[in-house]
């Protein structure tokens, strides 16, 4: 099952949100859908999910028009909104029983109880959602979006809020949650990104900048090469700096050090000139920090 945005176009008044953009969600797969404020990620995923409605184009979950039949396509798909819409005088237990109820699940008491365990409810269940820390209020919201076993889970900013133990924790419920579903997640916690997504669509400006594997698009070619060196001792600055280098940091005696061309032959001049032994030297790959820098930057 897998989610097909063919041509969607959203207008708000004279401002196109989202300019004729396609792409597709694989099932078994996380996509990582990313995009800077204001870029059109929360709006594409309330078209999905069938929350609003689009200017023009088309979003398919499984085949099915989420314009014409939105009822059916919210059976099949679990939403974590960007700003988690709760009842916060509601207790954890009661809020999971009414949307349990909503759903219209069989055995609710089970399906409750088993996603109080997988989101880490256990200690929270019996207070009200009010009352919980942001985490925690993700969590719920978590829970809420997988209590009826959806084929499709749409997550916009689902790690927003959490320490880094529930980090992991949480991490490791979409992923395995993925081996069955359809995930698309927006997140602007590139390492986030780097730990889930098999596959990332970057959206800006209302168009699609990138739709490609995540080691693909690590592999984008830079106009500067860049190396980790370590010498035994530390040395100036300056004097990578006279031979052209650009030294983009330092920790103690390790220097991350770019230039135009490949800057391996002058490392090795400045070590041999100064009598410095040199420990390491070792080419850094892109991160996907500088790839979503260079397709969203100024443009």
């Amino acid at each position: 099952m897998s989610i097909t945005v063919d041509h969607l176009t959203k207008v708000y008044g004279t401002q196109k949100a989202l300019d004729d953009i396609s792409f597709e969600v694989p099932r078994g797969k996380i996509t990582g859908f990313l995009g800077p404020n204001g870029a059109g990620k929360s709006t594409t995923m309330k078209i999905a999910t069938g929350y609003i409605g689009l200017t023009s184009g088309s979003v398919a979950v499984d085949g099915i028009n989420v314009s014409k039949e939105p009822l059916k396509v919210k059976r099949l798909t679990g939403y974590l909104p960007e700003h988690n819409p709760l009842y916060l005088e509601m207790y954890v237990k009661e809020y999971l029983g009414f949307i349990a109820a909503a759903y219209a699940l069989k055995r609710r008491s089970s399906r409750i109880a088993e996603m109080i365990d997988k989101c880490g409810l256990e200690r929270e269940q019996h207070k009200k959602i009010g009352a919980l820390s942001k985490g925690y209020r993700q969590r719920v919201g978590l829970a809420q979006a997988l209590i009826h076993d959806p084929q499709v889970l749409i997550l916009d900013e689902p790690t927003s809020g959490l320490d880094p133990n529930q980090l992991v924790e949480i991490r490791k419920v979409i992923k395995e949650a993925s081996q069955d579903k359809t995930v698309i997640l927006s997140t602007h916690i590139m390492q986030e990104v780097e730990a889930l997504c098999d596959k990332v669509v970057i959206i800006n400006k209302g168009k699609i900048v990138a739709d490609d594997e995540v080691k693909n698009l690590k592999s984008m070619k830079s106009d500067v090469i860049t190396y980790l060196v370590e010498f035994e001792e530390a040395i100036d600055v300056q004097v990578f700096e006279k031979e052209g280098l650009l030294v983009l940091g330092r920790e103690g005696s390790i220097y991350q050090i770019s230039s135009k061309e490949d800057p391996r032959k002058t490392i090795m001049k400045v070590a041999g000139e100064h009598a410095l032994p040199l420990l390491n030297i070792s080419k850094e790959e892109q991160s996907l920090e500088w790839v979503f820098q260079e397709l969203t930057q100024g443009k």
